[in-house]
C-alpha cells in the first residue's frame, strides 16, 4: 500500500475554501468536483501508454494513448457521489458502479443496501469517499469488491484521518490510497478535526 497526498498548491487552496463553515452548498459542490478532477490526474499517472500513427496537419507521427485502461469509479453511498463527475470529465469512458451500506446497530456489520458493479472483474475499481474518518465504511466497501472478484482497487479521498489510514492499511495492505489533506485526528464523535464538517450534508444541503 502506498500513502497519496496530493499536495498541489491549487488542491491546498481550493480544499481551504472547502473546509471554511460560511461555504454555500453551491460552491461546495464545484470546489468538490475540481478537487476530484485534481486527484483522478494523480490516481492515474501509471497508466501506461500506448503509440499508434496519426497524421497531423503538417506530418506523420507515433502518438501516445492509453493502452486499453478500463476504470470503474465506485462512489460510496451517499457522500462518494460528490466526487463522481470530477472523476467522469477526467475520464469519460468510466463505468459507475454504486456501493450502498449502513452498519447494523446491534451486530456492528456492515449492511449493504444496494450494490451494482459492471461484470467485467479486471477493472481498476476507484472507489470514493470526501472523507476517511474511522475507515470502516472504506475497508466494507473493499471487502465487498474483492469478495466480488475485483482486484485491482484505490481509495480516492479528500480529507482522512490517521485512524482511518491505518485501518484501510492495515485491512487491505494492496490498496494505494489518494488524499488532499491528512488532518489531525478523530474527535469523540469519529468526526475527522479539523475536517470540514459531515461531507454528505454540505453536498447535498441537508444539514
Amino acid at each position: 500500500m502506498a500513502l497519496h497526498i496530493v499536495d498541489h498548491p491549487l488542491v491546498q487552496h481550493k480544499l481551504s475554501l472547502m473546509r471554511k463553515k460560511e461555504t454555500s452548498t453551491k460552491k461546495f459542490r464545484e470546489l468538490l468536483k475540481e478537487i476530484s478532477f485534481f486527484l483522478g490526474y494523480e490516481i492515474t499517472r501509471d497508466f501506461k501508454l500506448t503509440y499508434e500513427e496519426i497524421e497531423t496537419p503538417l506530418a506523420k507521427m507515433n502518438a501516445p494513448k492509453i493502452s486499453g485502461k478500463k476504470v470503474v469509479i465506485a462512489p460510496i453511498l451517499r457522500a462518494g457521489l460528490g466526487m463522481v463527475e470530477g472523476l467522469t470529465s477526467l475520464i469519460p469512458s468510466a463505468r459507475v458502479g454504486h456501493i450502498g451500506m449502513y452498519r447494523d446497530e446491534e451486530t456492528c456489520k456492515p449492511v449493504f443496501y444496494y450494490y451494482k458493479m459492471p461484470a467485467e472483474k479486471s477493472r481498476l475499481v476507484i472507489v470514493t469517499d470526501p472523507m476517511l474518518a474511522t475507515g470502516g465504511s472504506a475497508c466494507d466497501a473493499i471487502t465487498r469488491l474483492k469478495e466480488d472478484g475485483y482486484k485491482n482497487i484505490r481509495l480516492m479521498c479528500l480529507v482522512a484521518a490517521p485512524e482511518g489510514v491505518k485501518a484501510v492499511t492495515e485491512q487491505h495492505p494492496d490498496v494505494d490510497i489518494y488524499l488532499a489533506a491528512l488532518d489531525e485526528r478523530l474527535n469523540e464523535r469519529n468526526y475527522i478535526v479539523p475536517g470540514l464538517g459531515d461531507a454528505g450534508d454540505r453536498i447535498f444541503g441537508t444539514k
